[in-house]
């Protein structure tokens, strides 16, 4: 059961674990506000909330795929899709 609430996904979690990591008010991660042109994401950043969306659910991602990754809706449908695919 502890680990089923770990892994559940929730765009909110989500939400607010992006803001903590970008050091940002979470009013500002929008569902497509973009993450290089709109936040500033550099890539030492875009390392940070690889190294803690792994820590944070039980996958693990391509570099192909991180470059995809441009919005929170983009980061949620990946983590998303990974974790469906585990169950």
């Amino acid at each position: 059961m502890a680990e089923e609430t770990r892994t559940a996904l929730d765009k909110e979690r989500l939400r607010g674990l992006l803001a903590e990591i970008l050091d940002v008010d979470v009013s500002q991660i929008s569902d497509r506000a973009r993450f290089v042109d709109d936040l500033g994401v550099d890539s030492l950043m875009a390392l940070e909330i690889t190294v803690r969306l792994e820590a944070e659910f039980p996958v693990k991602l391509a570099e192909e795929e991180l470059t995809r990754l441009a919005t929170l809706d983009d980061t949620y449908a990946l983590l998303d899709a990974k974790l469906r695919a585990a169950s």
